[in-house]
């Protein structure tokens, strides 16, 4: 990028812009737009667990957004199916720290929906912007989200969202920190929503590796063909939905891929991240009128809960001091 003597202020090229909402059900919540110089432009919410919402590349939306859109946290969300109340969508909803999964209880608690994380403010601790006198040009956010109570657990989420001006992608580097005092249950979920128009009829999901349909059969719009995707249809209204697991496959390193790709608009994105931080691939495919997304979503575990991770013996604990890094990244595609 040929900048140098063009350019005295860094935001004539990009970088993050701080603000609050301030009109209906998300009014006061604290957002970050950050614009990286390159087409691609996103909405993190910092009060929703520095989750995404809006992302447009160019004249293209990225993400799909639910009706209600940007709500304020609500603390009290992972109760049942009250998460359902508060999930605006956008390019990423995070999930967990330590259910992901349908509301259940046993002899351990109550868990509701998709744990609470998405639901809790973060504490912004840092912002980078890109420095054109040095020619830096990355740039970062990074705030710190506390998932704790009183007699356990304490789970801490340290999230910095980061890019490089000109470069039409996004890091997510996580670092989840049991700050408790004793062993944790931990669970976690990238819940990436793409809607229309890069998710289109006849949009393709490219992904290796052995899959199950953990949905009822009778929603598959075509059971033959779960990758090429079909347009709105009456088989989605209300709950209707198809589920697909896959435990991805990597060649010579640990580097796990998905894309989404729309060959009308010759465009598409690519997720990148370690399988052995997070195994599995979850496919949603909601395609009903007005609800009409596919979520691409990276997880530790194959949507199975904490009470059946706990009867099957593969529930992962954090110990007391430990620290798990994720780290994600989501790239524009203009080929395939």
């Amino acid at each position: 990028m040929n900048y140098q003597n063009k350019v005295g202020n860094h935001k004539q090229l990009g970088g993050i812009e701080t603000s609050i909402l301030d009109n209906g059900a998300g009014a006061g919540v604290r957002i970050a737009w950050i614009d990286t110089g390159s087409g691609l432009r996103y909405k993190v919410i910092i009060d929703r667990g520095m989750d995404i919402a809006e992302a447009v590349y160019n004249d293209c939306s990225l993400a799909w957004i639910a009706h209600i859109g940007v709500v304020k946290p609500q603390l009290l969300a992972n109760q049942g199916l009250n998460w359902l109340r508060t999930f605006g969508g956008g390019l990423l909803t995070t999930c967990g720290l330590d259910h992901v999964g349908g509301p259940e209880s046993d002899e351990f608690g109550e868990r509701g929906i998709h744990g609470q994380i998405s639901n809790l403010p973060a504490e912004i601790i840092s912002i980078q912007q890109p420095n054109i006198l040095t020619g830096d040009l990355t740039f970062a956010i990074t705030g710190i989200i506390r998932q704790h109570k009183i007699f356990g657990p304490c789970l801490t989420l340290k999230r910095t969202i980061s890019g490089t001006i000109g470069n039409p992608s996004l890091k997510i580097d996580d670092e989840i920190i049991n700050e408790g005092n004793q062993a944790a249950p931990f669970m976690i979920l990238y819940h990436f929503n793409f809607g229309y128009p890069l998710l289109d009829e006849g949009s393709q999901i490219f992904y290796e590796g052995n899959h199950f349909v953990k949905s009822d059969p009778k929603y598959l719009a075509d059971p033959t063909n779960l990758t090429t995707l079909p347009g709105p249809s009456d088989l989605h209204a209300g709950t209707g939905e198809s589920v697909v697991i896959v435990d991805v496959s990597t060649q010579n390193s640990s580097k796990a891929t998905t894309s989404l790709w729309n060959p009308k608009r010759m465009l598409g994105i690519k997720l990148e991240w370690d399988k052995k931080e997070l195994p599995y691939l979850i496919n949603w495919q909601h395609f009903g009128k007005k609800e009409y997304v596919t979520g691409l979503e990276p997880s530790s575990n194959p949507l199975n809960g904490q009470k059946k991770a706990r009867e099957d013996g593969n529930l992962i604990f954090m110990q007391p001091g430990e620290i798990k890094k994720i780290q994600l990244e989501l790239k524009i595609i203009k080929n395939i």
